[in-house]
């Protein structure tokens, strides 16, 4: 069926677009100004016209004394009934007029959706059209759309300019503000005329420029200063070095290129042009005495500009720009480590050893992947075990090589999952805390994480923040210490801003977008393969993260390799057309969805009784250039987008995105501009390389998959043989022992434990930087982790031949000899040799390859390992593979004693593999049955009760209890008797 079509009057009401170009300011046609006029002449009618013809012409309706009895018994009259029905005149009026003071409000302060009248749906509709018409004569996009305002403005106590202060928070105190701004025009005014009679001078005279006062929401900028006067709003970092650090007419200095406040005068390049220029002698007898001091004043400074290098941010910056939040002062760093907080990574060595650098420089992101890649190979595991037939029992997960083996190095290397673990848990707790307190979620735009503390940037100012969290440098930001956020603990809350995706980094900071929260479009231009890269980065984080809960992704025009990362929350739809009539549809869902839960936002809902139930961000990533007609319809779509938890991120070929509200660019360089968002960062980008190679660790992965051929070798066979005898032994399941090499002594013996275990469990090989990231999860310097693996080499030690131990192979990896083993390799080593080697044709090899190989297994793995070290075995799957190992040899073994009836040694057999495997359903059906078969059936209820004691709450899982209904059908009594 044909999708319908907007109407393209429709696109006078969509948000008009923002890019970092001269502002064009659409004419108002007459159709505009005749539609403004009605809308006011109804205004005036229905507000001063309706009230003034009751009290004229009807007057006061109500009695003028208490009623009594008998006139309520009275016949009504005529008369009565006007009356009556002027009161119910005077409520609708009363209702309407309310309707109009919210409506205008809201359009005047600009705070988003308007509070609702209670009982006025038709009513305030009627309000907003009218008030809408009116307004739209003198509206600006600017106007309609709140930006990323207030990011990292510095403190300046209470005594702030008006102008910044009246800019502090967008769409609030707009009395003030225009007070502010007309104050600044007059300056700017007096500045244009001086530079109107400058226009005869010499060339060789210095030029000036006032920042403007802001238009509606629309503030001054660099970039934008650059391009009306120098043609090409790249050159504002030639402004920017002309001014830094020079005292401007209100004290305070620029130090960072977004923060620029009004009325502040800029030293222009001498190639600028145009006609609110001021040029310096001589300004001209109409420049006010006031301007021309400041002006002498400040081109006094020029010679000591560069004089000083003072870092930090001075000066309250316009309402338009984000820039780095304040930090607190860092402790005095390690001698020996290279601090990684916030997710930067250690710089292990000046290059990365062919290590993709998008990974390595992505933390969150690269966190996300391997943790969902991690969940991927257990299930795949678990799935393999369960479900397995023959060889495919005990399938080892397949090594990576090649680019996807740099890849999974990479994710090892830049991976923060404790920066992910702090930043869930810290909006979790902040959720609940305000919950507790009946107060509502506020609207985050935007989060910085600035030397492991985490800054939220709020639409708006709500109030001091629940302890730990304190106030930023003003009252849209809320601030927490990352020694207060360790403190927080899960807590079984919907996560309140799963649309956080990381953008970019900025020196030592990371910001993250709130998609969800934008209020409209977000729009990226650039070149298409550095937007492909960009959306690759966004859709993959988002899809991975340990920040959301549930979520729906829909990519457009690229990502249709991306979906084995996250089938459950990627989709990929054809094309626009698709989109837009998946997206009505949707749109209008939870509209009525929003009205009938009586929610003003999705926030409501996500955080009140109904949460984790709906509610869930859908968030739009279109990378294909949508038409003019269909831009205006996603612009309609996206108005009301951010109430309803819906976030579109779409890309331009050109930069003219009509109804974009917020505005991107990703440069060849790898750079994230923004200019009227005061935004420069190094963006996050996922390279197609990175891309296929990521995917291709998901689709190894994938537990759907079928395996061609047998099942997989481990990967390190030893000889198991007499003459096999290893030079050095580890055991590892258990308690960590080394048998061959001596203690090392002092404190680094427990590092060289450490070490020698991470390479035991990889016989693959440990790239250099995975091994020191582990073992340093903070960073490290190179002399540290070189000075490790030294006494790493000298401690194993060389083979008889002089071979040493510990070498590497041509891939750069560690890798260790095959003279040094461990009880694992071992174990993996001989149920290989009984299951698909020598004891598949002889039963009594096989029998005893099973029974040495359940005697090796004397515990968890490394039983006793010292806390707060190992935690680089959270990405392992070991933890995993070692009960299924155990279970499978239990189970081989329980099977070889069976075929003889040897039921007592298949019950010890599975005893003790349940030792180790206690969760593995599969061992105790074997023993139900090896049970079943001694004939004891006392024992075997027993054994049945045990079971349905272990199930507590849960019961007995399914398949146990059809295996207890075969073996024993009287076993139900016995459990309600139990019970």
């Amino acid at each position: 069926m044909p999708r319908r079509r907007t109407s393209s009057s429709s696109s006078s009401t969509a948000p008009r677009n923002r890019t970092p170009q001269p502002v064009r300011i659409q004419r108002r046609t007459f159709g505009d100004v005749v539609k403004a006029g009605l809308a006011l002449v109804a205004l005036l009618v229905l507000v001063v016209g309706v009230p003034g013809a009751l009290a004229v012409f009807i007057g006061w309706p109500l009695p003028h004394e208490v009623p009594s009895l008998q006139w309520l018994q009275s016949e009504i009259t005529v008369s009565t009934f006007l009356n009556i029905l002027t009161v119910v005149v005077w409520l609708a009026w009363a209702q309407f007029t309310a309707c109009v003071l919210v409506e205008v409000k809201a359009a005047l302060s600009g705070v988003g959706v308007p509070g609702r009248v209670p009982g006025a749906g038709p009513s305030q509709l009627l309000a907003r059209q009218l008030v809408a018409a009116l307004l739209l004569v003198g509206a600006t996009a600017a106007s309609l759309t709140p930006g990323l305002s207030q990011l990292g403005h510095g403190m300046e106590g209470n005594q702030k300019p008006a102008v910044a202060a009246a800019q502090q928070t967008p769409g609030l105190f707009a009395q003030q503000q225009e007070q502010a701004a007309d104050s600044a025009a007059a300056l700017a005014a007096q500045a244009s005329q001086a530079a109107a009679h400058a226009d005869a001078k010499q060339h060789g005279d210095t030029k000036y420029y006032r920042i403007q006062p802001p238009e509606g929401r629309h503030h001054d900028s660099l970039w934008e200063i650059a391009q009306r006067h120098l043609g090409d709003g790249r050159r504002y970092k030639e402004i920017y070095e002309l001014n830094k650090d020079r005292v401007q007419p209100d004290g305070s200095k620029l130090s960072e290129a977004s923060l620029i406040r009004p009325g502040w005068i800029m030293e222009m390049p001498g190639d600028a042009r145009g006609g609110d220029l001021v040029e310096v002698p001589d300004t001209g007898a109409q420049v006010s005495p006031d301007l021309q001091q400041q002006l002498h004043d400040y081109a006094k400074t020029g010679d000591q500009a560069h004089g000083s290098a003072q870092g930090g941010a001075e000066g309250v910056s316009g309402g338009g720009q984000v820039s780095v939040p304040q930090q607190r002062p860092a402790p005095a760093p390690d001698p020996g480590h290279q601090q990684r907080d916030g997710g930067d990574v250690a710089s292990d060595s000046a290059d990365s050893f062919g290590l993709p650098e998008a990974l390595l420089t992505a933390p969150l992101l690269a966190a996300g992947l391997l943790g969902a890649l991690g969940r991927r190979r257990r299930q795949a595991l678990w799935q393999s075990a369960y479900g397995a037939v023959g060889g495919r029992r005990g399938m080892q997960p397949p090594t990576p090589t090649g680019d996807a083996a740099d890849a999974q190095d990479a994710l090892l290397v830049g991976a923060d999952p404790e920066g992910v673990r702090l930043l869930d848990r810290s909006l979790r707790g902040l959720a609940t805390q305000l919950a507790a307190e009946s107060r509502a979620l506020p609207t985050v735009y935007a989060a910085w994480l600035t030397g492991g503390d985490l800054h939220l940037q709020l639409a708006q100012p709500a109030g001091r923040p629940p302890a730990p969290w304190q106030l930023g440098q003003d009252q849209t930001f809320w601030m927490l210490a990352r020694a207060d956020g360790e403190r927080y603990e899960d807590v079984d809350t919907a996560a309140p801003f799963p649309g956080l995706v990381s953008l970019g980094t900025l020196d030592d900071s990371r910001l993250l977008l709130n998609l969800e929260a934008v209020p409209g479009i977000v729009s990226l231009s650039g070149r298409e393969a550095d937007r492909a890269a960009f959306f690759a980065s966004v859709a993959a984080e988002l899809a991975t993260n340990g920040w959301s809960d549930r979520m729906t992704i829909t990519l457009v025009g690229f990502g249709e390799n991306l979906t084995p990362l996250a089938p459950s929350r990627l989709r990929h739809l054809d094309g626009i057309d698709d989109l837009i009539e998946t997206m009505e549809a949707e749109t209008r869902q939870r509209r009525g969805a929003l009205g009938a839960a009586g929610h003003d936002s999705v926030l409501t809902g996500r955080t009140g009784p109904a949460q984790h139930t709906r509610w869930a961000p859908h968030l739009v990533l279109l990378a294909a250039q949508p038409s003019a007609e269909d831009a205006v319809t996603l612009a309609e779509l996206a108005s009301d987008a951010s109430r309803l938890g819906i976030g579109y991120l779409v890309g331009t070929e050109t930069g003219e995105l009509p109804g974009a509200s917020w505005e991107m660019e990703v440069t060849p360089e790898g750079r994230l501009l923004a200019p009227l968002l005061g935004l420069e960062l190094d963006a996050q980008l996922l390279p197609l390389p990175q891309q296929r190679a990521v995917v291709e660790l998901f689709v190894e992965a994938d537990p759907e998959r079928d395996p061609q051929g047998p099942a997989p070798a481990p990967p390190f066979l030893v000889d198991i043989s007499e003459q096999g005898r290893p030079a050095v032994y580890a055991r590892l399941v258990g308690p960590y022992e080394i048998i061959g090499l001596d203690t090392p002594d002092g404190d680094r013996s427990a590092l060289l434990h450490e070490a020698l275990a991470l390479l035991l469990l990889h016989r693959e090989g440990v790239h250099p930087r995975v091994l020191s990231s582990a073992l340093w999860p903070r960073g490290v310097t190179d002399d540290v982790r070189d000075a490790l693996l030294d006494r790493l080499r000298v401690w194993l030690g060389t083979d008889p031949d002089g071979t040493p131990r510990l070498s590497a192979d041509p891939t750069g990896r560690l890798v260790l000899a095959k003279s040094v083993v461990s009880d694992l390799d071992v174990l993996r080593s001989l149920y290989h040799e009984a299951t698909q080697g020598k004891g598949v044709d002889s039963r009594v090899v096989r029998g005893r390859l099973l029974t040495d190989a359940l005697v090796l297994v004397r515990g968890p793995l490394l039983a006793d390992r010292p806390e707060g070290r190992y935690r680089w075995l959270t990405h392992e799957i070991i933890d995993a593979q070692l009960p299924l190992l155990v279970a499978d040899i239990g189970l081989a073994l329980s099977a070889f004693h069976l075929e003889k009836d040897r039921a007592e040694k298949a019950i010890e057999a599975l005893g003790a593999a349940l030792n180790s495997a206690p969760g593995d359903e599969r061992l105790w059906h074997e023993l139900l049955r090896a049970t079943h078969a001694t004939g004891d059936v006392d024992r075997l209820r027993a054994l049945a009760a045990d079971l349905v004691a272990r199930g507590g709450a849960r019961g007995v899982p399914p398949r146990t209890e059809a295996l207890l209904d075969e073996l024993l059908p009287s076993w139900r009594g016995g459990a309600t008797a139990a019970g």
